[in-house]
């Protein structure tokens, strides 16, 4: 397969060499290190100090901060290419940094928490999480319980968060807290809550299908006495027109890492299939496998030009949400059936766990489930076409 594709009207010559910056980080630091890391179920910390150190952290974000001030195609490629490194853990944890955790908080926190949050995010000297989900509440945002109350200068918050991608490791949380009971989403705050506050525990660490390098952990908030100027915003009830806000960067960051995931896993498919022999000749000679990685390809590709699409529009000032759930919900989609298309061409050898095929089978899988699932992304297109109003 040509890897190398005409330019995108959203790229330009920087986004050029900021590509090839990325790879270079992901052949020489993470690839040789990702069968140890995933073995052990965790990668080194040093991993977000690095990406710091090399300015990947703050791509999309001010200059007055330590961000390099460029744009959501600049994440895009981050995304693409350090999901390249055969590891989807890498790519989630640093996406969660980048896109899920601070994006509020760059948009509409004070130029305190930027100072106390935000740089060090940039810089990796903090890891950052972002607590949603609940034990009972995840794509429902107003039905969360983590509950809020104001004393004086703090807020006293209490509940249970699950599913927290960096939760063994962070340093804070972007908090979805319930501030206003029985008023829905006029009720949702965002909190900086540090976890050295006394009262914030990690219940356990959560063992998964995939992703297994990746940290993720279930939160326990006791009585924690967070200070009103953690607050994103100064004022509660701004929560959730936040977390709608971030969005795009955090459903673009995750089609991103789906693209690059593909086009890594179908290269080394491509590759595996001229090599492998059978019935005196390489398989990809065998139309069966030929037209089945014909087809993955085309699939990637259709994906490619919806997310670069979505992303044009992003840069030209619109806010194409109908787009954007389109553009996760397919990426993800695809994803899940190349690499299982990948895996038939593999045979047996795709089906052992020494094999990269197999790991970006089991790490592909949370694509359809976290930054929305397949059927919420549904519920947000279908809205926007009129259906069920």
């Amino acid at each position: 397969m040509n890897m190398e594709l005409p330019r995108h009207p959203i790229f330009t010559t920087e986004h050029d060499e900021l590509r090839e910056s990325v790879r270079r980080f992901v052949d020489k630091e993470l690839r040789p290190h990702v069968d140890e890391w995933e073995a052990a179920g965790f990668f080194s910390d040093a991993v977000f100090r690095r990406a710091g150190e090399l300015g990947f952290l703050g791509l999309h974000y001010p200059e007055e901060w330590g961000g390099a001030g460029g744009d959501l195609a600049a994440e895009i490629v981050f995304m693409e290419e350090i999901a390249k490194a055969g590891c989807g853990a890498i790519a989630m944890a640093l996406g969660v940094q980048t896109d899920m955790a601070t994006p509020a908080l760059a948009e509409f926190g004070s130029d305190d928490q930027k100072e106390r949050y935000l740089r060090p995010a940039i810089s990796g000297t903090k890891i950052a999480a972002i607590a949603i989900t609940e034990p009972d509440a995840g794509s429902d945002v107003a039905a969360i319980t983590t509950r809020g109350v104001r004393d004086g200068d703090v807020w006293r918050v209490s509940g249970r968060k699950m599913f927290i991608t960096n939760g063994v490791r962070a340093d804070f949380l972007t908090c979805v807290v319930q501030t206003d009971p029985g008023s829905g989403h006029r009720g949702i705050s965002l909190f900086l809550i540090d976890t050295a506050f006394p009262g914030v525990s990690v219940s356990r660490k959560l063992e998964k299908l995939g992703m297994r390098s990746s940290d993720t952990a279930e939160i326990a908030l006791d009585d924690v006495a967070v200070p009103h100027a953690n607050l994103i915003g100064g004022e509660p009830g701004q929560g959730f027109a936040q977390l709608m806000w971030q969005l795009q960067y955090e459903r673009m960051s995750g089609a991103a890492a789906s693209i690059g995931t593909a086009e890594r896993v179908l290269a080394d498919t491509i590759a595996y299939a001229n090599e492998r022999r059978t019935f005196g000749r390489p398989i990809s000679g065998h139309q069966v496998i030929a037209h089945k990685l014909a087809d993955a390809a085309t699939e990637l590709e259709a994906a490619r030009a919806l997310v670069y699409d979505t992303a044009w529009r992003i840069k030209q000032g619109e806010y194409p949400v109908t787009e954007i759930s389109m553009a996760k919900k397919f990426s993800a989609q695809m994803l899940n059936r190349l690499v299982d298309a990948c895996m038939q061409v593999h045979g047996g050898a795709g089906y052992l766990d020494e094999t990269n095929v197999s790991r970006a089978f089991r790490d592909a899988r949370l694509q359809r489930i976290g930054a929305g699932t397949d059927e919420i992304m549904n519920e947000v297109i279908a809205k926007r076409l009129g259906l069920g109003t």
